[in-house]
């Protein structure tokens, strides 16, 4: 008890030396406030400043900012770097300045920046196996805190010889000497945001680490810089611009993070071993970082234990499973395991017989679902349709589930009587499944097969069920064959697969009296 009593106080009297660089009048004001819950104070050029907390933004007072007020700030925070950011000396506050045309500083933004206790719980097994992670999730999520938290375990707990890599000071605070938020952990500061790589290879051949932290990896050249430390042998955890692994796989210049895409031309036996069109996109190459862990928030992550295996699963259009960890009010960290993988020749999109039938170029209406990913699955699947501006002219509406309780939503679908389909999540995988399920596509098959393998399956299903025999059906690829199984397993039947590729087919047999 008594050292969480002394964290607390240390992170207030932090705050405190924050507030003490704003005007006497502001710093009144602020005295009045729950100040330990102080996100930032804004104080733009003849606008009221304003203090902003977790739930409420507040005006300090109704004076406009003036030149002198900001003149005052500037005199007691450190230089500004090339990024527009000063700090200070030992703590975490982060000052952010804008400027006119002439580069004179015309606005403010003072963040209170708190080193957290406790905050890689959720994650302290992850760090111990001595494994690359990277951190994706939006920003203010609380990314920065979890690596400076990581980087003292490492130093102190397990005493390894860490390095961070702190371009803006964020992590270890700003002057010579690094906040005690990292521990023993060492700091490399950098001197322009864009020498992030030279600083990270400079780490590696310059003082032996076994652990190097780097927050926000952004460009091409800090993406091979990391990939080379991780060829050397030393542990790497780090951050990256995205919220999902979608979003990387999708970025040029990260996507070599997690091994980067290459559009590859199979042979026709290949393609129908897979069950794929002939050109298909692959990973290109082993991923930097072997975990990757997404931040819904500070106390929620999905993890991606192996990262090579989500990525594939990504680019074969499917949504890979991953663990779901939640740390609740009482400290207890609730774990949702991945569902457990079906066999391989199951793992074909689900078809979902009892959708309506579409004839006709489809019109589909996106509600909350972004349109560029929309066409790019429509275009990639082949499928004959157009998105549409105007729910009037819509024959059906695709709906992101986060939206789906939305009274626009079911304005919209009274006015065009169009169906309503939900998707999951804003990404081309999950819209891709949703729109197989629609207009039941199997990826890189014929509808003409499809139709061929569902009538041969009808008519094998009535003589079993007339004759009470077992019968085989002819050689299928494993798409088909997941459409014949559903099939038979609907009229209570029991199949199972025979023989070995390309001439694996299905075997139906009579169900028990």
């Amino acid at each position: 008890m008594g050292n969480s009593r002394k964290k607390t106080s240390t992170v207030v009297e932090d705050v405190h030396l924050l507030v003490a660089t704003l005007p006497a009048s502001l710093q009144a004001a602020l005295h009045k406030m729950p100040v330990d819950q102080l996100i930032e104070v804004v104080m733009d050029l003849g606008r009221p400043p304003e203090a902003r907390f977790p739930e409420k933004v507040i005006r300090l007072n109704e004076k406009p900012v003036s030149h002198e007020d900001l003149a005052h700030v500037l005199a007691l925070v450190g230089e500004f770097t090339d990024d527009n950011r000063a700090g200070m000396e030992r703590t975490l506050h982060r000052i952010s300045a804008i400027r006119n045309r002439k580069g004179q500083i015309i606005g403010l933004t003072l963040r209170a920046g708190r080193a957290i206790y406790g905050t890689i719980e959720i994650l302290r097994d992850l760090v111990e196996t001595g494994k690359n992670l990277l951190i994706l999730g939006r920003p203010g999520v609380g990314k920065t805190t979890k690596l400076r938290e990581m980087a003292r375990v490492l130093a102190d707990d397990f005493h390894k010889r860490v390095i961070v890599i702190d371009t803006s000071n964020e992590i270890a605070g700003d002057g010579d000497i690094p906040h005690p938020g990292i521990g023993n952990a060492r700091r490399m500061q950098v001197p322009r945001p864009d020498r992030q790589h030279a600083v990270m290879i400079e780490a590696v051949e310059n003082h032996m680490p076994e652990v190097i932290i780097v927050d926000e990896i952004g460009t091409e050249a800090e993406a091979a810089a990391a990939r080379t430390i991780a060829e050397r042998g030393v542990q790497l955890i780090g951050t990256a611009h995205g919220n999902t692994i979608e979003n990387l796989i999708m970025n040029p210049t990260l996507s070599d993070l997690v091994g980067g895409v290459q559009t590859v031309t199979l042979g026709d036996e290949e393609a129908r071993r897979r069950g794929t069109t002939k050109t298909v996109n692959e990973r290109k190459a082993p991923p930097t970082f072997d975990i990757l862990i997404e931040m819904a928030d500070r106390n929620e992550v999905s993890i991606h234990k192996d990262t090579a295996k989500a990525v594939d699963t990504i680019l074969r259009g499917f949504q890979p499973r991953c663990e779901r960890r939640r740390l609740d009010l009482s400290g207890q960290i609730e774990v949702h395991e991945p569902p457990e993988e079906t066999p391989h020749e199951e793992a074909a999109p689900p078809v979902a017989m009892e959708f309506p039938e579409y004839s006709g170029p489809v019109r589909i209406y996106p509600h909350g679902v972004s349109r560029e990913l929309l066409e790019r699955v429509v275009r990639d699947i082949n499928l004959e349709a157009r998105i549409v501006g105007r729910v009037e002219q819509a024959t059906m509406i695709i709906a992101l589930r986060s939206r789906a309780e939305d009274l626009g939503l079911k304005r919209l679908a009274r006015l065009s009587d169009a169906p309503v389909h939900i998707v999951k999540t804003n990404t081309t995988a999950e819209i891709r499944r949703l729109l197989r399920k629609i207009f039941t596509i199997v990826q890189g098959v014929e509808e003409g097969e499809i139709q061929d393998a569902v009538r041969e399956a009808e008519s094998a299903i009535q003589r079993v069920m007339q004759e009470g025999v077992e019968i085989a059906l002819r050689p299928r690829g494993p798409a088909l064959r997941k459409i014949q199984h559903r099939m038979i397993s609907s009229y209570g039947l029991a199949s199972t697969s025979v023989g070995r590729e390309p001439k694996r087919h299905l075997v139906i047999c009579p169900g028990e009296d």
